[in-house]
């Protein structure tokens, strides 16, 4: 056992590479549930981090286009293991999601919907529904150290939940009000808000408050040249190769080309994203269907790994029902399609990472830069528990207000909590418990229907 008043040794890249690995099959309740299990681990338990540059970094990842979650692994992975560092935290993170929802589309467009299927996702839902609301507590209690945090977390969810204020729109406003909160109550604004206290409980960690950037991570202008030339490369390079096999008009090289512009459009999470995907794929490409779509994102929703992994089914779909390469390759198709398109939705998260995470590093620190960092988080916890009313809604009214109250799911939603704030049970038994009760459900319905 480590000792808690000594900073714990730099872990080796095998050490990292198997936990970004597990953090990759672990990776469930969305956002803000993998950002917390990322905290737990690396802040509490492993002290690779310490609290300040964790949220340092996570600040920095909130106001990026793209996966926050998945950027945060790759912003650690990175500081702690150069470039390889990063890209292994950040594919690692995605590969596992992308492997199973390539195996539950080949079982959806192959087996189609059955009953077991069904009463898992019923389960599943309001347990997640509880985990973020768990999550944004976590962070929350975290970060709102004060009332001027908590101030604007409550004006980003009312700005959200009964204005329908955009979310770059909050994101500005946040960044302006610590720009003025910096100026006027610094004390407040620094990073997390009030948050020594909270930073030494964990002890001492490997990369500490006053730990200094590594050599990798001090910004130079050579670099960032060198690393936007290889990514422009490797863009260019992709999409040429695909407009030279297929033609531009070629599935595949739509599927590129779209989902590129997707990625620079995901502000606020997957759910501001997906209006944009569904009118893309579904009303112009016609990749996949209205329903197709909607049962995407409930398998997108049980599986780990960022939500915007929805976009791996859509593309296998589109691949299967466009028959890329003839009637009797159509798992081939759907792979390479779902590949295709991981491919270019993660790209640009891996370059605001290595190439911005060095300008970030010397900011930290500096409360010119924290200060509106920081009043973007506060806002951010406030927009998450409009996530969670927007789950609530949608699992316990179905058919909206006007349909039938789902008592089960509150059931289960509320078993969930107490065993998440009461009991501290992990992430992993509360989403299995909960997908085994909605499946029992099912099955007892069946049942009941069969003898009546």
């Amino acid at each position: 056992m480590t000792d808690p008043t000594v900073a714990p040794a730099m872990p080796t890249f095998r050490e990292a590479f198997r936990y970004w690995l597990r953090l990759g099959f672990i990776s469930f309740g969305g956002p803000a549930g993998q950002i917390a299990v990322m905290h737990e681990d690396l802040v509490e338990r492993r002290r690779w981090i310490s609290e300040r540059r964790f949220l340092h970094a996570l600040n920095y990842c909130m106001v990026l286009p793209g996966p926050e979650a998945q950027q945060l692994a790759t912003y650690i992975g990175w500081l702690m293991h150069r470039t390889w560092g990063g890209i292994v935290a950040g594919g690692l993170f995605v590969l596992p999601s992308l492997l199973i929802l390539v195996a539950l589309s080949w079982a959806y467009l192959s087996f189609g919907q059955v009953p077991a299927v069904a009463g898992l996702l019923y389960g599943i839902k309001p347990a997640v529904t509880a985990i973020v609301v768990f999550a944004a507590w976590r962070i929350g209690s975290r970060t709102l150290r004060n009332r001027w945090l908590r101030g604007i977390a409550a004006a980003a969810f009312l700005a959200t939940f009964a204005l329908g204020v955009p979310f770059p729109l909050i994101v500005l406003a946040a960044g302006l009000a610590g720009v003025l909160g910096g100026r006027f109550a610094p004390d407040r604004f620094a990073v997390g808000g009030d948050h020594g206290k909270a930073a030494s409980r964990a002890g001492p960690a490997v990369i500490d408050d006053d730990t200094p950037p590594p050599p990798h991570a001090q910004f130079s202008w050579r670099r960032a040249i060198t690393v936007g030339v290889v990514f422009a490369a490797l863009w260019l390079a992709g999409i040429g190769g695909l407009t030279v096999a297929w033609g531009w008009d070629g599935a595949l090289t739509q599927m590129a080309w779209f989902f590129t512009k997707a990625a620079l459009l995901t502000f606020g999470g997957a759910y501001a994203v997906l209006p944009y995907v569904y009118q893309g794929a579904v009303e112009h490409h016609q990749w996949l269907t209205a329903a197709q779509m909607i049962d995407g994102l409930a398998l997108g929703e049980t599986t780990p790994g960022p939500l915007i992994m929805v976009v791996a089914f859509v593309g296998f779909v589109g691949g299967w029902t466009k028959q890329l390469f003839g009637g009797d390759a159509l798992f081939l198709a759907g792979l390479v399609a779902a590949t295709v398109v991981t491919i270019f939705t993660f790209l640009p998260s891996f370059l605001f990472i290595l190439l911005g995470g060095p300008f970030i590093e010397t900011a930290h620190g500096k409360l010119m830069f924290t200060a509106p960092l920081s009043g973007i988080t506060a806002a951010v916890v406030g927009v998450i528990v409009n996530l969670a009313v927007f789950f609530a809604y949608h699992v316990l009214w179905p058919q909206g207000f006007s349909g039938a109250f789902e008592w089960p799911a509150l059931f289960i939603g509320v078993a969930a909590a107490v065993a998440l704030f009461r009991f501290k049970v992990g992430v992993i038994p509360v989403v299995l418990a909960s997908g085994a009760a909605g499946m029992l459900l099912g099955l007892l319905g069946l049942l009941q229907a069969a003898t009546g």
